[in-house]
């Protein structure tokens, strides 16, 4: 992903921003990353995303993910179809 593509769609932050916040606030563990402008609070899609950077920030390697925005929108619009599928169905029984 690019830098200036939101890893976090639902709150806009890109994946810059969230390089920043890691060089200013050196967070100790990947729930941090939600005081960057409430990432991974919402749908919960990007959670796995934060983590994936917070090792490489642990692992002292740079903060990229190997994976196309164009890619990472569909997967989130799949996962976010299938969450609401489940609700709806809990919500009936």
């Amino acid at each position: 992903m690019k830098p200036e593509e939101d890893i976090c769609v639902c709150h806009h932050v890109s994946l810059r921003k969230l390089q920043s916040f890691v060089k200013r606030k050196n967070p100790k563990v990947a729930s941090q990353l939600s005081e960057c402008l409430g990432a991974g609070t919402s749908c919960g899609w990007c959670i796995p995303f934060l983590n994936k950077l917070h090792q490489c920030h642990i692992d002292g390697q740079q903060m990229e993910l190997s994976v196309s925005f164009e890619n990472y929108s569909e997967r989130r619009k799949q996962h976010n179809a299938k969450k609401t599928a489940q609700e709806t169905n809990h919500d009936a029984g």
